[in-house]
Formats: structure tokens, C-alpha cells, sequence
């Protein structure tokens, strides 16, 4: 009887502590894929080829270690002030509440962005940028790896050739349309 109010206790714990509201940022990603407005997409890593006679062993070990890119965005010539605000906001708290550490952030022509990762500054497994500005919208980009090294990475994309034949970039076209 004892074992039973033991494992009756466990159970209990465990659907609590697995019926956590806070939003992540891969929950907020798949929302905004549905809202309107919003631009999402799902980018494979195999869109970026490297050439096979220049390729380093570095350069493939940088190139193995990405999964794939996610970009959402919600171009401001979609949306309205209040909008635009509180995309942003959502974005920054979700960011700071959680494991996430930053790593840069940087301003030009009315732009703002802020690069964050998680895991260790040598290997780690997720990169997100976010921008903003009210010229073009608000927007984030996550790179989902493995053991990934910015500085490789870097280098490794300076020698790489993307093919865009894998990308549809047209639901892209709307940021650009009244510039």
C-alpha cells in the first residue's frame, strides 16, 4: 500500500511539472506559422553546397554540425504599430526568460538585432538572431545544430555556394514590395 502512494505521488509530480504554460521559442515559431501577416521558413541545411575539390576537413565538420534554419518574420507593412510592439516584446521576453545567452547585439539605419545561442561557446546547438525595425518588421532566425562553432561556421559559409533551386524565397517578396 505504501509503494502505491509513493508511485500515486510521482505521477502526480510529473503531470504537474509537465503541464508548464511558458512559452518556448519553438512553441511561438509554429504559432506564428498559422498567424496573418507572419512569413515563415523552414530552411534544410542541404540548400548550402559546398564545392568537393576546395573542402577542407574543418569546413565539412562546420557544415555536418547545422540541422536546419528557421526564419518567421512579420514585415511591418503587414501590421500596425501596437502589432509590431508586441511581436517584439513577446520575442525579447521569451528570449531572456530563457537558457539562452547573448552574444551580441548591434544597430544600423534603424535596425536592431541581437544574436543569443545555448549550450557551451565552443559547441553549441542553437543560434538565434533576432531583428527589428520599423522600416522592415520584426523577425528571428534560428539555427538548429550540433557542436556547432560560430567561427567555423563563419568561414565554412564564406566558401559555400548556396543553391537556391531548394528555396522558395517569393513569400519573401512582400518586405521588399513598397521599398
Amino acid at each position: 500500500m505504501k509503494k502505491l502512494y509513493i508511485y500515486t505521488i510521482m505521477l502526480f509530480a510529473l503531470v504537474i511539472v509537465s503541464c508548464n504554460n511558458k512559452e518556448s521559442l519553438q512553441t511561438y515559431l509554429v504559432d506564428s506559422q498559422d498567424k496573418k501577416g507572419f512569413i515563415s521558413l523552414d530552411i534544410p541545411a542541404s540548400v548550402v553546397q559546398l564545392t568537393s575539390d576546395s573542402t577542407s576537413e574543418e569546413d565539412k565538420k562546420a557544415y555536418e554540425s547545422i540541422r536546419k534554419i528557421n526564419v518567421t518574420g512579420l514585415p511591418y507593412t503587414n501590421t500596425d504599430d501596437a502589432t509590431y510592439e508586441a511581436e517584439k516584446k513577446k520575442i525579447k521576453d521569451i528570449l531572456s526568460k530563457s537558457s539562452y545567452k547573448k552574444l551580441m547585439n548591434f544597430k544600423k539605419d534603424g535596425m536592431n538585432a541581437a544574436i543569443y545561442y545555448s549550450g557551451e561557446t565552443d559547441a553549441i546547438d542553437e543560434i538565434v538572431a533576432l531583428g527589428y525595425g520599423k522600416k522592415l518588421g520584426v523577425g528571428i532566425a534560428r539555427i538548429l545544430g550540433k557542436d556547432m562553432n560560430p567561427a567555423k561556421i563563419m568561414d565554412m559559409m564564406q566558401k559555400a555556394k548556396i543553391n537556391t533551386d531548394n528555396v522558395n524565397l517569393d513569400q519573401f517578396k512582400m518586405i521588399f514590395k513598397d521599398k
